[in-house]
């Protein structure tokens, strides 16, 4: 049964000790590495991770904000707000030259300039995955650098439907991957509440600017995550597919759910042909 959890103190002390476990029995890691859109999930998974390393010695956490091209300058500035106030080390570099530099050696002139208007879309998509790959390369090479992991920041409602590039957005450790955006939010909140109980005013107001931040992939797509599904927020999103995972068919022609099921590739992906089936005797 899929349904929305709110127990959000729970949550918050669970992600700490399941984390915290695992830095402590492998303790060769010397940093947790994060790349900051801007946007909720980035953010919380930040504050997760530098609530958790805090008091584990020799750890620190790396931040990177990491525009290219189509991000937008309030982007940059909540990325910024975010990796100055909770990472040990923070700065932003802009991918764009790197990017269009790349994009011009693998993309013909001939097929840029003659791209059709119902083609536009697709040709967003594939600069939009060309972008989230040089991000990875990004974050993973300055890992290996640092002796660490990259953090993931996906959710459970982006996992179902398909909003990451495969090879791309995808980190070592994720700290959110199962929980529903409806959830993330949930959790943002209760951790601003206690920020503001604390007195860290700077922390609790950086969590809220992300909280009220349009969700967009920053990949210059589309101007936000809604416009793709059709919905007019995540709330509305995680209700039709918990609704559909739990058998109910009202909504099955919903574009979330036509957008579920056409990206169930990328929840199998890789596709590996089995053992046994490569070594089973042939059948004439």
């Amino acid at each position: 049964m899929f349904e929305i959890k709110k127990n959000y103190e729970l949550m918050f002390l669970n992600i700490k000790k399941q984390l915290a476990a695992y830095m402590l029995e492998n303790r060769q890691l010397k940093s947790l590495v994060i790349g900051l859109s801007g946007g909720i999930d980035s953010a919380l998974t930040c504050m997760l991770a530098k609530e958790t390393i805090k008091d584990i010695t020799g750890v620190i956490l790396v931040g990177r904000g990491l525009p290219i091209e189509t991000n937008t300058k309030e982007e940059i500035s909540r990325a910024e707000e975010v990796g100055r106030l909770f990472c040990d080390e923070y700065e932003t570099h802009d991918l764009t030259d790197a990017y269009k530099n790349f994009y011009q050696q693998i993309i013909s002139k001939k097929r840029a300039e003659n791209v059709s208007d119902e083609k536009i879309y697709e040709e967003k998509i594939r600069k939009g995955n060309i972008k989230a790959r040089i991000r990875m390369i990004y974050l993973f090479d300055l890992a290996h650098f640092k002796n660490g992991m990259v953090l993931s920041t996906d959710n459970f409602t982006e996992l179902m439907l398909g909003f990451w590039t495969l090879h791309g957005d995808v980190g070592n450790y994720g700290v959110l991957q199962y929980l529903w955006k409806t959830e993330v939010y949930g959790l943002a909140k209760y951790l601003e509440a206690e920020y503001r109980k604390k007195r860290q005013y700077n922390k609790a107001d950086a969590l809220k600017n992300s909280i009220a931040a349009v969700p967009t992939d920053g990949l210059g797509i589309t101007t936000s995550d809604f416009d793709q599904i059709k919905v007019p927020d995540y709330k509305t999103a995680d209700k039709i597919i918990m609704g559909y995972l739990n058998e109910d068919q009202a909504n099955a022609d919903h574009p979330v759910i036509q957008r579920y099921k056409s990206t169930q590739f990328k929840r199998l992906d890789p596709l590996n042909i089995k053992r046994e089936d490569i070594f089973k005797n042939l059948i004439s």
